[in-house]
């Protein structure tokens, strides 16, 4: 497998944009410069992510997200270092 990451991704793995083999790799994401942990999904092209907002869910059991805009950089955890 390549080492490019997609344009867009999930945790989520009911969302068509969920990689498991991907995420078991170890996906990091740097935003606005600074490291995040608590990404849910990221968009490149569109400069989003959505973040978990600490333990709250939503009425689905699905952890409650806010829409961050700015720069988003994907990369491999394995490939740093």
């Amino acid at each position: 497998m390549a080492d490019t990451l997609p344009d867009r991704l999930s945790t989520d793995p009911s969302s068509p944009y969920f990689n498991e083999e991907l995420l078991q790799r170890g996906v990091g994401i740097r935003f606005r410069g600074q490291e995040k942990t608590n990404v849910e999904e990221y968009c490149v092209s569109e400069g989003w992510v959505r973040v978990s907002m600490g333990k709250s869910l939503d009425r689905h059991g699905r952890p409650l997200t806010l829409k961050l805009t700015g720069p988003v950089e994907p990369y491999l955890r394995e490939a740093e270092g």
